[in-house]
């Protein structure tokens, strides 16, 4: 299977940011990350980011050349870790319904290990900033989209997931669950959404939302 190729990070950062060690790299992102992940796009404040990051105001715009390019280049690195997820699934033997379980659970890991960049895949679904968004949609959900609809097209032709299936639907339903699921380890209203539909113990139960969103899915998806 094809591997989903991850961005460079310099196509918004200035050429001195990949000069710059890749310790400092990582601080100035991190600073950012927090304070995107806290603050929003809008009221983030590229002054707090850099006193945060350890460097001068002057050394930022060195780096890049406006806010949004550095919140362009935060979500490069959120799209470098899906991009990687997304390629170890698909590398795995295994049909659709394995691979889609697998993905669940990277899911639920990745929302806990990297609870700013996911904070900050939350927030730019905001109609605030709808002048980012074919540019960040079409970056971070086309890898996913591709995948489920491979998936589905290849599950047809082994006649295990109907042929009535429209796979490009069938790929928008997949990762709205998978999507949901990644919200309410971001968002409080989210996850008290969540709790209500399925229980108190739902975020702390991951088995428990493996089997029921794949019982769902095979279900969904059989002859």
């Amino acid at each position: 299977m094809e591997e989903f190729q991850t961005m460079e990070r310099k196509r918004h950062c200035k050429p001195a940011f990949d000069k710059i060690p890749k310790e400092k790299q990582e601080r100035i992102l991190g600073a950012a990350a927090k304070e995107f992940a806290a603050m929003g796009f809008t009221a983030a404040n590229i002054n707090v980011i850099a006193k945060k990051a350890g460097i001068s105001i002057g050394s930022m715009y060195n780096y890049f050349s406006a806010k949004e390019d550095l919140f362009l280049t935060v979500n490069d690195q959120g799209y470098e870790v899906i991009a990687e997820v997304v390629n170890t699934v698909a590398a795995q033997e295994g049909d659709i319904f394995h691979k889609i379980e697998t993905l669940i659970r990277a899911v639920q890991k990745y929302a806990r290990l990297h609870t700013e960049l996911n904070q900050i895949y939350l927030d730019i679904t905001s109609q605030g900033l709808s002048h980012l968004s074919s540019k960040l949609s079409n970056q971070l959900e086309t890898i996913t989209a591709g995948l489920y609809h491979r998936l589905i097209k290849e599950a047809q032709d082994q006649g295990i997931v109907s042929s009535s299936i429209d796979p490009c639907v069938g790929a928008f339903c997949i990762d709205n669950l998978i999507v949901m699921l990644q919200y309410a380890y971001a968002s409080d209203y989210f996850a008290q959404r969540l709790k209500i539909f399925v229980g108190e113990d739902a975020l702390d139960n991951d088995e428990k939302m493996v089997r029921g969103i794949m019982l769902f899915i095979r279900k969904a998806l059989a002859p």
